[in-house]
């Protein structure tokens, strides 16, 4: 099976950054794409942003410009580099990703558990 770990939340101060890490293990042929959600106390889950093979990237207008989604292929990881934070960026940050297990078999979402980043001074 596939297996999503988040890394890299935190505590930072407004205008501060951070770097999440999503590490994709188990059985892979091929990440279609990755994508960053994250989800506030009392709110619906929400995409930051999505990287699709070949390198389209899609981010929310409430990030863009200062978040950057990135990826280490041969690492089957994806970063989102979170840059001039501010506090409505707070929330439990979720890695999703599309992937292929096999050549016989259709992709599969795959979610991690969630990394918490808070921005407060």
């Amino acid at each position: 099976q596939v297996q999503l770990q988040e890394s890299g939340g935190g505590l930072v101060q407004p205008g501060g950054s951070l770097r999440l890490s999503c590490v994709a293990s188990g059985s892979i042929v091929r990440i279609n794409a990755m994508a960053w959600y994250r989800q506030a106390p009392g709110t619906q889950r929400e995409l930051v942003a999505r990287l699709i093979r070949g390198g389209s990237a899609y981010y929310a207008d409430s990030v863009k410009g200062r978040f950057t989604i990135s990826r280490d292929d041969a690492k089957n990881t994806v970063y989102l580099q979170m840059n001039s934070m501010k506090p409505e960026d707070t929330a439990v940050y979720f890695c999703n990703a599309d992937i292929l297990p096999a050549w016989y078999t259709p992709p599969v979402g795959h979610w991690g558990q969630g990394t918490q980043v808070t921005v407060s001074s």
